[in-house]
């Protein structure tokens, strides 16, 4: 089954995105970040003008920064794509993505702003222009993360679809504002809707995958507190595992601080300020992204069976050796995932 995308591109929409696009040409060039809330047509949005920009005879890039719903594979993800025509169709070819490793934002603000920003930037000096896609996440938090991202990037328009006047308001302290009314043709998903359209995405982008063995004692290991420090001895592995009535895999202590590999239930009280515990079965298909020396993500991995003791993990990806022969680092993600595109979880930040 391919990969099935909320929005597609069409020609049939509302007067006020031909107002923009006019209003964008007479620029020469610049930034537009799209935002609005969920299933607002943001996504069709931008395509639109995209499009119409590049047949106007202009270069165009395009951040997919909608990490739950992304339009350009891999997901969790934020993604720079170039639009190109040169084949006969207009499409978003990627270009380069930055590793979040989990399809909501919430907890991950930081990373949301780097990777958009690291993105804007590199597209920034392959287009004239730079449309920024964002997610549907515009409240409490949402807001705060898209303010930050304004405050860095400064666009020269934000384009605010539907009908927001709090967002309005926000955007006019950083840039000139574009209000798009919400598309009549906007399709609202449920939940169980968005999770099937990702499931699709997750299995198309590791339908083509192998397993890989990567040695994490000749690269770094981000993402996690796991590997940080000295390896703990047999014998303070095995206090552990008497103290807390566990069975303790790995371990490493950092500062004071002992972190563990752990099997079996939470039976007895332990000091979990001084010992903090990981669940083997959580490392269990955990999403990992491959990282490049400029700390861009060549690419996901789903981390199949970790080798602690051998230093080694067992992952599970579509990339080539030529891609992993460029892999300075693995960053650990924050959600479980097969390859047939089941989501089996979401991992807390601090649990890793």
């Amino acid at each position: 089954m391919r990969a099935v995308n909320k929005a597609g591109y069409t020609e049939d929409v509302p007067r006020d995105r031909i107002e923009l696009v006019e209003r964008l040409a007479a620029l020469q060039g610049g930034t537009v970040m799209f935002i609005g809330d969920v299933d607002s047509g943001k996504t069709t949005a931008v395509k639109f003008v995209a499009r119409a920009l590049w047949e106007l005879g202009r270069s165009v890039a395009v951040v997919d920064s909608d990490i739950g719903q992304k339009s350009l594979l891999p997901p969790a993800t934020v993604s720079l794509a170039l639009v190109d025509g040169s084949s006969g169709s207009v499409e978003s070819k990627p270009l380069a993505h930055y590793f979040i490793g989990t399809t909501t934002p919430s907890q991950y603000l930081a990373e949301m702003v780097v990777g958009v920003g690291r993105l804007w930037e590199l597209g920034s000096k392959v287009a004239d222009y730079v449309l920024i896609d964002t997610t549907g996440y515009v409240r409490g938090t949402g807001a705060e993360l898209k303010r930050l991202k304004m405050e860095l990037i400064k666009p020269d328009i934000v384009a605010i679809v539907g009908d927001d006047n709090g967002l309005a308001a926000l955007a006019a302290r950083f840039s000139d504002v574009a209000i798009l009314e919400r598309s009549p043709k906007a399709k609202r998903h449920s939940p169980g809707e968005r999770r099937e359209i990702r499931k699709a995405k997750w299995r198309e982008y590791f339908s083509p995958s192998r397993y890989v063995e990567m040695d994490i004692r000749e690269m770094k290991v981000t993402g996690t507190g796991l590997f940080s420090g000295r390896v703990l001895t047999k014998e303070e592995a095995e206090l552990i595992s008497r103290l807390c009535d566990w069975a303790v895999l790995m371990g490493w202590e950092n500062a004071g601080l002992y972190t563990v590999v752990k099997a079996g239930e939470d039976r007895k009280p332990c000091n979990r300020s001084v010992i903090r515990a990981v669940d083997f079965e959580t490392l269990s298909n955990l999403l990992v992204g491959f990282i490049d020396k400029e700390g861009l993500c060549l690419g996901l991995g789903i981390l199949k069976w970790p080798r602690l003791s051998e230093g080694k993990l067992e992952i599970l990806t579509p990339l080539s050796e030529d891609e992993l022969s460029k892999v300075e680092e693995i960053r650990f993600g924050r959600i479980r995932v097969t390859e047939e595109g089941e989501e089996l979880g979401l991992i807390r930040r601090e649990e890793l």
